[in-house]
């Protein structure tokens, strides 16, 4: 399957009346191609996988039918659950940006259904996710190491769920999450539907999915045609940059006519830091999203962002997967991306919606080689990106430049609010429970005097403390773990007793 008609309503093809309600009073009236290949295989209840790239709409797709597979409060189909109120229905993404964007998603659709939506990830108290469960909620939607983390400590009811999605499948690959994936997909019952997306199916997901997956339907919303759209809704620009003046470079293309919301992008933190803190004082007005920055500084960031209280977000690849933000004008490739997927994954925040966007990509001079790979994948004709500099004129013609435009904002057009304006929420710790059993752990360490410690002082196995390490680095990785509590590993140790 790979075309449909989307001239028709979401309510044609089987979508309940409330839910089509609730989207229709958001502007959201005709589903994309994903969403109408998806909806009436998704409906019937079988499993599916389906291959669309970031940003074609395949939350709604999935979404829509998890909601309408749940039995909500009041209900004859609720009093009749093993458990009222443990979940129905899991969706599980990669990263935190993720998890929310789709949260918020589902919360626009269930509005007017009773259907209770929690958005579990780290970096957010426990407590507040724990009340939530405690009150009952129907649909989940999380990353994999808060999952299996409340999961562990009997937070999450796993029981009963009905419907898992598994949305960016790839991208919990490159992240190191499938073996967390598997864990849960083990927690949950046998009989479910399971519906897997992601923009590519290397080996491992399609290994996952043939395992824990019963005969699904293989659906791709890609053709020549749309690819070739894409391309042409972006105007791509590459240039040969030199590092001392890409600063300049840059803050004359942030002064182009018609610019708008810009999503620049960085190979590492410490890049994404720098130029965010550069173009501050140079005017304009900008905030970063990095694996430096605690949870509350990247959600800061992005509502700022989001709600054009700066108008420049630096980010790095990993922090900015499953970020969508509406009518960005323009993606900034301050360095020249690893390779032809993060290229398409970076300029596609651009040129949405059948709207034009402009995709600028500075190259440095050693990352020629890397470069023209990336172009002879592509097919994009650029072998030799030209050399330019700030003042180069063909610069000023080719992004609409006025003449002697500076890279730096002048204080009479600065009427962004700014980063500072945006308040910044103060993200809690381990719920209480935790947060005894760590002080049990401290006092165990410390021993009693006059005894012998003994000789293996850990409570748990080898196999589980190294299982909660590649946790932690996983989740590090992704930006989970960014206000839960580090425990100390307990090292074996041998100590002596005196006769005394």
């Amino acid at each position: 399957m790979t075309n449909t008609d989307t001239t028709k309503t979401f309510a044609d093809y089987g979508v309940r009346q409330d839910i089509a309600d609730a989207l229709a009073e958001k502007g959201i009236v005709s589903p994309f191609p994903i969403q109408a290949l998806t909806l009436p295989v998704a409906l019937s209840g079988q499993d599916i996988i389906g291959q669309a790239k970031t940003g074609t709409g395949k939350t709604l797709g999935f979404g829509l039918p998890a909601l309408q597979s749940v039995a909500v409060p009041g209900s004859d189909a609720f009093n009749q659950l093993p458990t009222p109120g443990a979940s129905q229905a899991l969706i599980i993404v990669p990263t935190r940006e993720l998890a929310i964007q789709v949260g918020d998603d589902l919360s626009v659709a269930a509005s007017k259904t009773g259907v209770r939506v929690a958005t579990l990830y780290g970096g957010r108290p426990y407590d507040t996710q724990v009340k939530e469960l405690e009150k009952g909620v129907e649909l989940i939607v999380g990353t994999p190491g808060r999952l299996i983390d409340l999961h562990r400590q009997k937070y999450l009811n796993l029981t009963q769920i009905k419907i898992v999605v598994l949305d960016e499948a790839d991208e919990m690959l490159d992240l190191g999450f499938l073996p967390d994936v598997e864990r849960i997909l083990s927690a949950v019952p046998e009989v479910r539907q399971t519906m897997l997306f992601s923009a590519t199916m290397p080996g491992p997901v399609l290994t996952m999915a043939r395992r824990y997956m019963s005969r699904p339907m293989h659906i791709r919303a890609e053709s020549g045609e749309e690819e070739t759209m894409t391309k042409a809704s972006i105007r791509q620009v590459i240039y040969r940059a030199h590092p001392l003046d890409k600063d300049e470079l840059v803050g004359r293309i942030l002064r182009a006519e018609g610019r708008g919301r810009t999503v620049i992008f960085t190979k590492t933190k410490r890049s994404a830091a720098k130029l965010s803190d550069e173009l501050t004082a140079r005017g304009f007005a900008a905030g970063a999203i990095h694996g430096d920055l605690n949870q509350g500084a990247r959600e800061q960031a992005l509502r700022a962002f989001r709600n054009g209280k700066i108008d420049i977000l630096v980010a790095t690849d990993v922090a900015a997967r499953g970020i969508d933000v509406e009518d960005v004008t323009h993606v900034i490739n301050y360095q020249c991306p690893e390779d032809e997927k993060t290229y398409l994954h970076r300029v596609g925040r651009t040129g949405r919606a059948e709207k034009e966007g402009t995709a600028v990509t500075l190259v440095d001079w050693e990352d020629v080689p890397r470069w023209k790979l990336i172009n002879k994948a592509l097919e994009l004709g650029v072998d030799e990106p030209v050399e330019t500099y700030s003042s180069s004129p063909h610069l000023f013609t080719d992004m609409g430049i006025a003449k002697g435009t500076k890279g730096r904002l002048p204080k009479e057009e600065r009427t962004a609010a700014g980063l500072q304006t945006e308040e910044a929420e103060d993200f809690g710790g381990a719920p209480a429970r935790e947060k005894r059993q760590e002080r049990g752990v401290r006092g165990d360490r410390r021993g009693r005097s006059g005894s012998c410690s003994p000789r293996h002082e850990s409570s748990r196995s080898g196999s589980e403390g190294r299982a909660e390490k590649r946790d932690n680095q996983r989740d590090v990785q992704s930006g989970e773990a960014d206000s839960k509590p580090r425990r100390r590993r307990r090292r074996t140790r041998r100590v002596e007793c005196s006769d005394s």
